[in-house]
């Protein structure tokens, strides 16, 4: 079984002790994400800005485990406020559209109040393309 840890170069993975994602056999976790940009450290004010920023992290991780969003099995969703889930229906269609994963949205405090959007996701690597 290969089992392999993946960073996104987030000082929060290091200073916290988790990894990014974890490659695990044919299966990768990738850790609850939110719309940092982890090349400067920003983040959006936005929660469409920051939803999609988030993805644009997953989908990073993903590639370095060898999959991509299509491999997406399973996905969750936490917002502070439950009134931001909405707008934020085109970006995941747009990201998950193909892989269509089993969903759960909840509505949980997070790290920082400038954060609005955190999303989680399991993939499974396919065999063939």
């Amino acid at each position: 079984m290969i089992r392999r840890l993946i960073t996104s170069g987030s000082r929060f993975e290091d200073e916290i002790g988790y990894s990014r994602a974890v490659l695990d056999g044919d299966l990768v976790f990738v850790s609850g994400t939110t719309g940092y940009d982890y090349a400067t450290m920003t983040i959006a004010p936005g929660v469409e800005a920051q939803c999609d920023q988030a993805f644009r992290n997953i989908a990073a991780a993903l590639d370095q485990a060898g999959a991509r969003m299509a491999d997406v099995v399973r996905v969750v969703f936490y917002l502070p406020d439950r009134a931001d889930w909405p707008p934020c229906w085109p970006i995941v269609k747009r990201w998950l559209g193909e892989a269509r994963p089993a969903a759960t949205m909840l509505v949980a405090g997070l790290q920082s109040p400038d954060m609005k959007i955190e999303v989680e996701v399991t993939a499974r690597l396919r065999s063939t393309p």
